[in-house]
Parts: structure tokens; C-alpha cells; sequence
């Protein structure tokens, strides 16, 4: 099963550093990183930048259009009132199949702002215990999953929250 989970780090160069640490025990099997991307907002930009997306070709189609549209109205549209509450009202229409709720896109949109960075993932387990080792003492904020509350809490534990 697919999991998406969002992280949020209180520096713009947060994000990346575990992004690093993710796509290393990818490669060593510990869990498979379907897709990700990273948001990185420094103090006093406009809009944050973001990488990471659709590193592998193979993957672009179907990711690189969710990332495009939860990434996209998130952070790219006018925040004012009623069309940026019609655009994740319709964002999370789109999104509800995979369990990511409208209360989640509020989160990830009041949380990820200047000064901060996210790591928006889309994984599957491999070797929990060796993945929880790696990352452990990463400080970075659960805003975001698609998980049950009992998942959530050992993801959360995982990077030691």
C-alpha cells in the first residue's frame, strides 16, 4: 500500500537533508520511495521553490500531475479568501480517493510557509526497524498522512517526533 505523508522542517533546507536520507535507504531497500518532492520556502520569497519531483522519467505521468496540482494550488494561487478555499475544496475532492483530506490541505498550507521547507512523500515499506534507524533524530513535524492513527504514531516515532 501506498502511503503519503507530508514533513515539515523549521528551515528551508530541511526537507532536502531528509529527502537525501530517504532516497539512501531507498537504494539500499529499506523502503521504496514511489515518488517525492521537496519545498523549500526561504524567508522573505514570495512563493517557495521545489525539486525532487520526478527524478526518475518513468515515474512523471501520474506523480508529476499530483504533484503539479497539490503543489500548485497550494502554493502558487492568490491566497485570497474565497477562491483559495474553492481551489483546495476542489483539490481535495480530487484527492479523497487516497485518503488526503480538505483539514490536511489546510494544514500543509497554514504549516509550509516562509522560513520552512516540505517533504511531500510517496512511499512503501521495506524494512521498517533498518528505515526507523535512519532516520532517527531527524526533527521534523507529521502535518500530513494517509495512514490509520496507529501508523501515524510509529511514523511519527520514526523521525522522532
Amino acid at each position: 500500500m501506498a502511503m503519503f505523508t507530508v514533513w515539515k522542517f523549521d528551515d528551508p533546507e530541511g526537507a532536502a537533508r531528509a529527502a537525501a536520507i530517504v532516497k539512501d535507504a531507498a537504494a539500499e531497500g529499506l523502503v521504496t520511495l514511489v515518488d517525492h518532492a521537496v519545498v523549500e520556502w526561504p524567508e522573505g520569497e514570495k512563493h517557495p521553490t521545489t525539486h525532487g519531483v520526478n527524478d526518475d522519467a518513468a515515474k512523471s505521468g501520474g506523480w508529476g500531475a499530483l504533484w503539479g496540482l497539490l503543489i500548485g494550488a497550494l502554493f502558487f494561487i492568490p491566497v485570497v479568501g474565497a477562491v483559495a478555499g474553492a481551489a483546495i475544496g476542489g483539490l481535495s475532492r480530487v484527492l479523497s480517493d487516497v485518503g488526503i483530506k480538505k483539514e490536511d490541505l489546510e494544514k500543509i498550507k497554514a504549516e509550509v510557509v516562509p522560513g520552512t521547507s516540505g517533504l511531500f512523500l510517496i512511499t512503501e515499506q521495506g524494512d521498517p526497524d533498518r528505515f526507523r534507524e535512519r532516520l532517527h533524530g531527524i526533527k521534523a513535524t507529521l502535518v500530513s498522512s494517509n495512514l490509520s492513527d496507529v501508523e501515524t504514531r510509529d511514523l511519527k516515532e520514526m523521525f522522532g517526533g
